[in-house]
């Protein structure tokens, strides 16, 4: 009898074991389920807390606008294909807000109307920052029906899961590109929209079906139209990281940072007979981080029934020229510098005037020391040799 009882004995223990595993990998599932505590948050509206849905979250200027949002106790959602923007870039994020119910990110394709419709079935958004976009003026003079497409059928798609679900605010990421080359400068918010190329043409046009939209609606919009956006995070938590295959079409500054590294051979510098005092394209180049606070700042003042449309930029134009010297010493590198004839679609001169934010928002770009912001863009470069996909300390 004694060695049956131990025998039972044992046995109860091995199921109280057995138990109490299977319970722990219950809770540990059930925690990583969408019906977890984590996820509770973002299907319902909570009075205090603004849950903004992030469109291209993933990218540069989207990655940097989340964490803003997220250090100001927004809730984010970001939706993304990644076929621009970094996985990298999303984990960074999660591990600084790892808290229930701040951020989330959701893989989609913005094309893809049934998929964005679920989104927006399956979660209480307040808002829409739609940065989702191919931004390159070189690459949509090579493949312009991609571009129609990309920004103006998705901003479609993105105001018809608005208007199906009453989501009544909108941020849209816009860029001067829509002003084309006007006949004097600075540009104003009044100066006449006449794209030169298919990234600026989709880009009015996307601004045109928001603002006829928006006359049906009671919506409150806003409307940024950036120039050169430059620059990171100034601690260091985030980067710009084109795709390799990218790297051709990208901003002025990642080629720099390129040549500086030795990954491509110098600098390109495509067009020297421009109407202008040194014969390089004069541009208004943004801190990312500047540009990242006017959106705060818009999405805190958007108004039902109105749109508010503002240039976001320094009000200062550099020389191409003056660019490539302000990166030489940010980086301490000589780079080598070629120079070639006009890109297609590109114009002489284009600096903004931005008065009108900063009297209606109070904004006022802070970070316009050039090889300052450079500098701060340089040293995420170095620590992460391969973009997000290294860190080298």
């Amino acid at each position: 009898m004694d060695i049956v009882s131990a025998n039972r004995k044992r046995n109860f223990a091995g199921r109280i074991l057995v138990a109490s595993v299977l319970t722990a990998v219950f809770i540990f599932m059930f925690s990583l389920s969408p019906d977890s505590n984590s996820t509770k948050a973002f299907p319902r509206h909570e009075p205090g807390v603004t849950h903004v849905l992030v469109t291209g979250g993933a990218g540069y200027i989207g990655s940097h606008a989340a964490l803003r949002l997220l250090k100001d106790s927004y809730r984010v959602t970001i939706v993304d294909n990644l076929s621009r923007g970094n996985m990298g870039a999303v984990k960074v994020l999660q591990e600084l807000f790892p808290q229930p119910g701040q951020l989330q990110f959701i893989y989609a394709d913005l094309g893809d109307a049934k998929a964005v419709n679920k989104i927006f079935a399956e979660n209480a958004f307040d808002a829409v920052m739609h940065f989702a976009a191919v931004a390159y003026v070189g690459e949509s003079t090579l493949e312009p029906l991609r571009y129609y497409h990309n920004i103006t059928s998705n901003t479609l798609v993105i105001l018809e899961a608005m208007a199906a679900h009453k989501v009544k605010t909108l941020i849209y990421s816009s860029t001067c590109a829509t002003y084309g080359e006007p006949d004097k400068m600075p540009i104003t918010e009044s100066t006449p929209q006449k794209p030169i190329n298919p990234y600026g043409k989709a880009k009015k046009m996307s601004e045109d079906i928001i603002i006829d939209f928006s006359k049906t609606t009671n919506m409150a919009v806003m409307i940024l139209r950036y120039f050169n956006v430059i620059g990171s995070d100034p601690e260091g938590r985030l980067g710009e990281a084109p795709h390799p295959e990218l790297r051709e079409h990208g901003r002025i500054s990642g080629a720099c940072f390129d040549a500086a590294r030795g990954i491509i051979p110098g600098l390109k510098i495509r067009g020297t007979d421009y109407n202008t005092a040194d014969g390089t394209c004069v541009r208004d180049y943004i801190d990312v981080t500047d540009l990242v606070d006017a959106h705060v700042l818009a999405l805190a003042n958007a108004k039902p029934g109105k749109v508010g449309i503002y240039n976001v930029g320094t009000g200062k134009g550099r020389s191409v020229k003056e660019f490539v010297e302000a990166c030489k010493k940010a980086t301490g590198v000589n780079i080598k510098v070629e120079y070639l004839s006009r890109r297609p679609g590109d114009y002489a001169e284009v600096y903004s005037d931005p008065s009108k934010i900063r009297d209606e928002l109070n904004w006022t770009a802070r970070f316009t020391y050039l090889q300052g912001s450079l500098q701060i863009a340089w040293r995420w470069q170095k620590t992460h040799i391969n973009g997000y996909g290294s860190h080298n300390n």
